[in-house]
């Protein structure tokens, strides 16, 4: 089956095997096609869209040679005067004709638009935020099209969140909501909605001074940022949460019987299915019991090395797999590249007791997502699966740390070519980056507006490709703007 992924690296895909697309831009041919969403992009559009400004003389007929080859890699038995099924001719230019379960973010803007019942939409948003793999078209960021289109993506990924945060209340699940909420609150603070759930999900805890508290944070943000008070519906919410006029909170589901192991789990019942894997049985079984004391999230199954770790995740398909760097047969960071190379692939948090430096620097660049050390405290462990699973990212400050140290000022020939097309104030925000600043303190700075720094922030990380905070630290080093003497502090990151 052909498909097709742009929620992260972009690839297509036959029965799981990657496709050879050619260079960037003939890459860009399809992609934008698949923007399109199945309509017709005139010609003149993609020459303008793929050459902003100044398109060469022979535009058409370079395109007319990239639609060619790459039909050739998505239909390669198709014999030379067929029709072509996937890539076609549509007047006045061409088309991609594909199912929308073949394409990850047509699939992804659908059950993100689920409607019905709480147990439903819970289900639905859980499918869609597993589709992402990263930062959406990011190697096509410097395009209009593509970043207004990873923007939109964006911001349905919030709006899916929030949607399943609001079924999960419904469903009861306030407990295993709340640092999932407190994350989503912090990182985009300007919403509405976010603090809206967070406030509420520490209400049904029975937590109501905290839940106030998140308001008063919410307001204060809001006259810093904006200059104005809370909405009405969140001044509404803090009225009656100190009247104690909220509805109670719904009671918890009966307890059902466990389903045969063969039995596929209901829908209702879907929750975070993790793979443990790790040459140790004893850290096995403690995470093993932390797994199935916590409430929305399972144990999906368990590896000792890390071909068993591979094998495992085409068993058993878990959304987030934990793996320990250093285990016998293959290591954790071959496994975790073979891993996230496949099609769809779960999400993976690194587990490490400080082992090499060399060895977690790459990971990072394989696209884990995170790293927590095996002394963490199992909050750590179940907040590092949670942010992955909805495609943020988690990394033990103390490794972070450790990291830059050592590889400050190093020059990696594999590190983001792009710093020299950027802007002046794109490159002092990365500067500040690099030295620990968070994004109030570079606002401070720059004499700049929070919000904008957390725009820049994201440009950044979308112009180069890369998925986080700490990522960004270590291009400003390798690529000498920054030097070992401008290192701050580094807890911020």
């Amino acid at each position: 089956m052909l498909t097709f992924t742009a929620l992260g690296p972009f690839h297509a895909w036959s029965d799981g095997v990657p496709l050879d697309l050619g260079g960037q831009r003939q890459r860009a041919v399809l992609a934008r096609l698949l923007v399109a969403g199945g309509r017709a992009v005139p010609v003149h559009t993609l020459i303008d869209e793929l050459w902003p400004g100044d398109p060469p003389a022979q535009a058409l007929s370079t395109i007319q040679g990239y639609v060619s080859r790459l039909r050739r890699a998505l239909e390669p038995g198709r014999a030379p005067r067929e029709e072509a099924e996937v890539l076609v001719s549509a007047a006045p230019g061409y088309a991609l004709r594909a199912a929308p379960e073949q394409v990850d973010s047509w699939r992804f803007e659908g059950l993100v638009k689920t409607e019905g019942p709480p147990p439903q939409v819970w289900a639905a948003m859980e499918s869609a935020l597993g589709l992402w793999r990263g930062p959406a078209l990011a190697e096509f960021a410097e395009l209009t099209w593509a970043a207004t289109e990873a923007g939109r993506l964006e911001e349905l990924r919030l709006i899916a969140v929030e949607r399943r945060a609001d079924a999960g209340l419904a469903l009861g699940r306030a407990t295993s909501l709340v640092a999932d909420l407190e994350a989503h609150a912090s990182a985009h603070p300007l919403r509405e909605e976010a603090w809206r759930l967070l406030a509420l999900a520490l209400y049904r805890m029975g937590r109501q001074g905290d839940a106030l508290a998140a308001l008063r944070r919410a307001r204060a943000v809001w006259r810093d940022e904006l200059g104005l008070d809370l909405s009405a519906g969140l001044r509404r919410l803090e009225a009656d949460m100190l009247a104690q006029r909220l509805e109670e909170p719904p009671p918890p589901p009966s307890p059902t019987p466990s389903p045969a192991p063969s039995s596929p789990a209901p829908a209702d019942e879907r929750v975070l299915r993790v793979l443990v894997a790790d040459d140790q049985a004893l850290v096995r079984a403690g995470l093993r019991a932390m797994l199935d004391s916590e409430d929305g999230v399972a144990l999906a199954g368990e590896a000792a090395n890390g071909e068993e770790a591979i094998a495992g995740v085409r068993a058993h398909r878990p959304d987030v797999v934990l793996l320990d760097i250093q285990m016998p047969h293959l290591d954790g960071l071959a496994a975790a590249r073979r891993i996230l190379a496949g099609e769809r692939p779960p999400k993976v948090v690194m587990m490490t007791t400080f082992g090499s430096d060399e060895n977690l620097y790459a990971a990072l660049r394989a696209g884990v997502s995170g790293f927590v050390l095996k002394t963490s405290a199992p909050e750590q462990f179940l907040a590092a699966i949670r942010a992955a699973a909805v495609g943020d990212a988690l990394i033990d400050p103390a490794v972070t740390t450790r990291l830059i140290s050592a590889f400050a000022g190093r020059t990696d020939p594999a590190s983001p070519p792009a710093l020299a097309g950027l802007s002046d104030a794109r490159l002092d925000v990365l500067k500040l980056v690099a030295r620990g600043l968070t994004n109030r303190q570079i606002g401070q700075t720059l004499a700049l507006p929070e919000e904008e720094v957390s725009a820049l922030v994201k440009s950044l990380l979308d112009h180069l490709g890369l998925f986080d905070r700490a990522q960004l630290v270590m291009a400003a080093y390798e690529s000498g703007l920054v030097t070992p003497g401008d290192m701050g502090h580094f807890s911020s990151l």
